[in-house]
């Protein structure tokens, strides 16, 4: 869309007197904010209503004034949604499109909707609003996750497969379980998106510019209207500062961080060396040159998104860090990153939401990977300290010669000979042998929050009822 007739002088007359001309071509395009901040129209148009109806039921303004005001902001959104709308630079804002836009629809009364007001506490509600919807999309968004890896772990809550230190062999797990530790981390997300949209549920609204209106307005009438639990108790603190949106980026880098590191997993997952799982067409491409290739674009992109997100919350804190109260213009800069940020964020999520759904684990392969590298060494060594009553330290040692024993011989430690174990230690008796195996080794993790299959259900079981309880 181009500029507006007299746009310019739409700008000077919102400025007042005080100008006598307009900005010069730099000081605008520094100045302006609409190329970003139209993505709040709808909070805009929806703070603005709200504002209108308290002003009129305080006799501020007229009912007719009002119901004009209200009428025609819902023309003005009507304008915008069907891309009819003619945004203006020299306008600046959101705000003062939708105003100017208003004053050409129904004239006069649009000078009224600004009463008690100030564009800091409008865009501080706006902005707000805004993001207080990103928490719920956010939240969604971490169900539909959480879903889809409780999906995996239920169909693998007893299939073996490695569990890596230093992405070295270490004990065998199982899939459900090492699917329910990404199900509590990104568990732990929902609830930091949930508890960031609690803190930031208060309404800015009637701070006007810094120091509260001596118009006779009603702020909870208005956070009411608007959702917010309750108006913000400070004039000074409502429009000056961000946390709100600081606090959504932290959330926002903390699960991009999770989402990075199971997109990682699977990259590796998926590789020919590893294939423990085939990720589906639906999310991996092909070679432009090697037509065997399928990759996991998709989750390479997923891991990648923590480097926009992340940098978006330093960016922002470094905008915060040193301004005084009460507004100033540096918090201009505050949108475009979280709108950057919430928008890879949300696509991320729906990403890994697909891909984990998609997923096809491949059992026999995860089995086989877990029985090599030694993996019950730890069995041995608390079967020794448990039942034949060795001190961890020799028990530990033990273990190691037969490690080394095994190693050498080219075989796992279940299919070392009996008597070339009591040659190590004679206190070994056949028993160890049920420690030994795979499958033996998971089922006897039975502490709270192991990987033993009945353990791994339950917690399946306290996730299902948590979301759709």
């Amino acid at each position: 869309m181009t500029d507006r007739p007299q746009a310019k002088d739409a700008a000077n007359s919102m400025w007042g007197g005080r100008f006598a001309t307009g900005p010069d071509a730099i000081m605008e395009a520094i100045n302006a904010s609409i190329g970003f901040d139209r993505r709040l129209y709808a909070q805009d148009i929806r703070g603005s209503r709200a504002h209108a109806a308290m002003l009129a039921a305080q006799g501020i303004i007229s009912d007719s004034d009002a119901r004009a005001i209200g009428e025609g902001l819902l023309t003005v959104l009507s304008e915008i949604e069907a891309g009819d709308f003619p945004f203006s630079t020299a306008l600046e804002d959101i705000h003062m499109n939708v105003e100017a836009r208003l004053k050409e629809i129904i004239g006069e009364p649009a000078g009224r909707l600004h009463t008690g007001r100030s564009r800091n506490d409008q865009v501080a509600t706006d902005f707000r609003l805004w993001v207080r919807d990103q928490c719920d999309a956010a939240i969604a968004s971490l169900h539909a996750v959480i879903a889809a890896a409780l999906g995996q772990a239920e169909a693998g809550a007893d299939w073996v497969m490695p569990g890596f230190t230093h992405l070295q062999t270490a004990q065998p797990v199982t899939w459900g379980h090492h699917m329910m530790a990404y199900v509590e981390m990104f568990g732990r997300d929902l609830t930091r998106f949930q508890d960031a949209r609690r803190r930031m549920n208060e309404s800015p609204l009637g701070a006007a510019a810094l120091a509260g209106t001596g118009y006779p307005i009603d702020r909870e009438a208005t956070a009411a209207a608007l959702d917010f639990d309750r108006p913000m108790a400070n004039s000074l603190d409502a429009v000056s500062d961000r946390d709100f949106a600081l606090e959504f980026l932290s959330a926002a880098s903390i699960c991009a961080v999770h989402l990075s590191r199971l997109s990682e997993e699977l990259v590796i997952w998926s590789s020919a060396q590893f294939r423990f799982v085939a990720m589906s067409d639906r999310w991996s491409t092909g070679s432009s040159i090697m037509p065997q290739k399928r990759n996991p674009d998709a989750a390479e992109l997923i891991r990648a998104k923590i480097g926009r997100i992340l940098g978006a919350t330093v960016a922002l804190f470094t905008v915060m860090k040193g301004l005084p109260l009460a507004y100033s213009k540096d918090m201009q800069e505050d949108k475009e990153q979280v709108f950057d940020a919430a928008d890879n964020l949300m696509l991320a999520l729906a990403a890994m939401a697909g891909m984990l759904s998609d997923l096809t684990a491949n059992r026999d392969r995860l089995e086989a990977a877990a029985s090599a590298g030694f993996s019950t060494a730890t069995d041995l060594a608390d079967w020794l300290v448990r039942e034949a009553g060795l001190p961890f330290r020799e028990a530990h040692h033990v273990t190691g010669s037969l490690v080394a024993m095994a190693e050498a011989r080219g075989c796992d430690l279940d299919q070392l000979p009996l008597s070339d174990m009591q040659s190590v230690h004679p206190a070994i008796s056949p028993s160890v042998y049920s420690v030994l195996g795979v499958h033996n080794s998971v089922a006897s993790r039975q502490s709270y929050g192991g990987t033993a299959p009945d353990q791994v259900r339950a917690q399946i079981t306290r996730w299902k009822t948590r979301l759709h309880g």
